[in-house]
């Protein structure tokens, strides 16, 4: 079986890193992967949403497999490393339609930077999220990374994350806003992970979309960051007027996407 599993269910995509005996850790090729499943996402409404997760229920991904790194000689090997990974994230994040992480047990170095750069995340009792580099492999995360992970949690959280290894568990992540539901096993992770797609999946697409983009944007580039193609998106859509059209009529607004 793939290392990686896409399946489609009434409008549902789920995404499976297949290798818990290795506790979902990363290949290259599954990076490679998982970016091209996020990049080719269709936008007709066939799906609506995406929820990401390991296999095996002992974890979400364990960061990238400390096998892939044995070739590293050159400078060129680091940076091609690092730019392919933010390839990928950044894929995660700009996926059209609406991401959940349902992670379960260690989410750890390229896993944690793959849930970081989902929309939601939710976990459960058993959550175990951090980087910790400084104790492990000795390298280093690139400032995308610290990035994304500042933009949510605070510079300081990630500064004293890094610094000092320590893993964080799901009561603190949830009172930072890592993750914002904590659930008790990875059962009732797996049913929560199905009822937010559902939820979000019955909401108007071109604004969760542009929502998506334009909080990347911000992200990347600060409140100067330009949205106007966004604001055309969704003003000048379909789905817009129909939405007016419903509010009026008092009766639920038929999304399409267009």
């Amino acid at each position: 079986m793939s290392d990686i599993t896409y399946e489609i269910e009434d409008g549902i995509g789920t995404i499976t890193f297949n290798r818990p005996d290795q506790r979902n850790a990363f290949t290259f090729a599954m990076y490679g992967r998982l970016a091209e499943i996020c990049a080719t996402v269709p936008t007709d409404g066939s799906v609506k949403a995406i929820i990401m997760r390991g296999a095996g229920g002992r974890a979400f991904a364990a960061g990238t497999d400390m096998t892939e790194f044995r070739g590293f000689s050159t400078p060129s090997d680091a940076h091609k490393y690092e730019e392919d990974a933010n390839a990928v994230f950044t894929a995660v994040e700009r996926c059209p339609v609406p991401t959940i992480a349902a992670i379960t047990g260690a989410c750890t170095g390229g896993g944690g930077a793959i849930a970081a750069s989902c929309d939601l995340r939710i976990c459960d009792e058993r959550l175990k999220f951090g980087f910790p580099i400084a104790r492990t492999l000795g390298n280093c995360l690139a400032i995308a990374n610290l990035n994304r992970l500042s933009a949510l949690i605070g510079q300081g959280r990630v500064r004293e994350m890094i610094f000092t290894s320590r893993l964080l568990g799901a009561e603190e992540a949830e009172r930072i806003g890592l993750v914002s539901e904590v659930l008790s096993d990875a059962e009732a992770v797996e049913a929560r992970s199905r009822e937010l797609a559902q939820i979000v999946a019955g909401h108007a697409p071109l604004t969760l979309r542009a929502t998506k983009e334009a909080l990347r944007r911000l992200r990347v580039d600060g409140p100067d960051a330009k949205d106007s193609d966004l604001v055309e998106l969704c003003y000048m859509s379909e789905d817009f007027r129909e939405g007016m059209e419903a509010f009026l009529s008092k009766r639920p607004p038929e999304w399409k996407g267009q």
